[in-house]
């Protein structure tokens, strides 16, 4: 190719040295694990791109942020981030979450999970960690069923959906994930899907923010089991739906934002409120019990 002095100019791509590129998220994550384990289109990487781009918006200071998740696909999440972390037993995400943030009030601390992890064995803890306003946020990866063991149907199996333990349909009744946290006591509840990953970074920037109990619900697509169950195509196609079939409404009202079966996802942020987390509330009470005689903890010395 040459200009219009005749002059031979190169087309070649100038890349820089190896040890010049480094990716935006570099710092963030274990490359030593990769690859990771996850399937071809499955949502559950983008949403840990959107929290990663959610923390990093935040402000907050890594070495204070800890991750904890529990058994699942999403369960990998804490593994992959090069951030204090913890791969607990099924289902006790939030219990040994609650103790980092009781041992360390400094700590801001994150539990990354799915479904089945957080609603169905973990769902005792995720009640009473909401009643409580413990100061976590939970971002839980709803896929429909437990991806990881075979495509049982699950707490948020939508009815009629084909799953390996349901394979006549399922005739039972999901939970509504937001309702359920905000009925519990949660002080910020959001629901999006994968596809809005924009929307999920800004979502867990502002959870990541606020003191108290937050949950955020992230619909994602699992190309492997469920959509291939349920002939839905691939993950790509999932995220053509969710294009087509989510509808944005802040402030819904969290009791009408059911899921059914191939329907109308309602996303948005329904709750964001303010209100004294645990310790808040535990050191004010006992301030006025014990007068005087009050000592507040503040966790120990971890300088």
């Amino acid at each position: 190719m040459s200009n219009s002095k005749g002059q031979i100019l190169s087309n070649k791509l100038e890349i820089p040295k190896s040890d010049e590129l480094k990716h935006p998220m570099e710092g963030y994550l274990r490359e030593e694990r990769f690859p990771h384990i996850w399937c071809s289109t499955c949502g559950i990487g983008t949403v840990l791109t959107g929290f990663i781009t959610g923390l990093q918006k935040s402000g907050l200071d890594r070495e204070k942020v800890a991750v904890v998740s529990g058994i699942g696909c999403s369960g990998r999440a804490a593994g992959y981030l090069r951030l204090d972390s913890f791969h607990s037993t099924h289902g006790r995400a939030i219990p040994f979450a609650t103790g980092l943030a009781l041992g360390n009030p400094e700590l801001k601390v994150v539990v990354i999970s799915g479904d089945g992890d957080i609603a169905a064995i973990g769902g005792n803890h995720f009640i009473h960690a909401a009643r409580r306003n413990m100061n976590l946020t939970v971002i839980c990866i709803n896929n429909f069923n437990y991806a990881m063991t075979g495509g049982q149907a699950g707490p948020t199996t939508p009815e009629e959906a084909n799953a390996s333990t349901a394979p006549f349909g399922c005739y039972e009744y999901p939970f509504n994930l937001p309702f359920l946290a905000e009925s519990s006591g949660a002080i910020y509840v959001a629901r999006w899907t994968s596809l809005h990953i924009r929307r999920v970074s800004n979502s867990i920037s502002e959870a990541l923010l606020k003191p108290g109990f937050s949950f955020i619900e992230v619909i994602a697509p699992c190309p492997t089991l469920y959509a291939r169950r349920n002939r839905l195509g691939s993950g790509l196609d999932l995220m053509k739906f969710y294009h087509d079939s989510a509808i944005i409404d802040h402030n819904a009202d969290t009791r009408d934002i059911d899921i059914g079966y191939q329907d109308r996802i309602t996303i948005g942020k329904f709750v964001d409120k303010d209100k004294p987390t645990f310790l808040e509330n535990k050191d004010n009470f006992l301030k006025k019990k014990l007068g005087d005689k009050f000592i507040q903890y503040t966790g120990q010395n971890w300088e």
